[in-house]
């Protein structure tokens, strides 16, 4: 199981990890191994995630998140597939902790009385000065 919160957990069984040849740093290597790391995630599907972090986390994922509802997530940033591997889980983990977190509802505020008297007078300079360009000012 890895851990997202303290109450979220997903199994290992859920993310499938496909490895494919890099097109970042490598040298010779890059020609002959796949370290490339291709994580999907089943966003919708997963029985671990509470309806409203699966939603969150449907909008956090963008364009990495197929029709079907699997986030797909690509690491080729290192030279070894270990490196790559962790780098994609911990983007994953990121991610499901950013969906975890509730946003903060706004609180709110009244304009402040001079924020007021500041919209008043621009909008009554602008007037004058709209007034002023027309053809029948008198």
């Amino acid at each position: 199981m890895i851990r997202i919160t303290d109450s979220i957990a997903i199994d290992e069984g859920e993310i499938e990890e496909t490895f494919v040849r890099s097109s970042g740093p490598g040298g010779q290597n890059v020609n002959k191994l796949a370290t490339s790391v291709q994580l999907r995630f089943d966003i919708r599907r997963s029985p671990n995630l509470p309806e409203d972090v699966r939603a969150r986390a449907e909008r956090l994922a963008g364009r990495r998140l197929t029709k079907d509802g699997v986030l797909v997530l690509i690491a080729q940033q290192y030279r070894t597939q270990e490196r790559n591997r962790a780098d994609a889980l911990e983007r994953l983990v990121t991610l499901l902790q950013q969906a975890a977190t509730r946003p903060k509802a706004r609180k709110a505020t009244r304009p402040t009385r001079a924020s007021r008297e500041r919209r008043i007078e621009t909008k009554k300079r602008r007037s004058t000065v709209k007034r002023m360009r027309r053809p029948d000012f008198d």
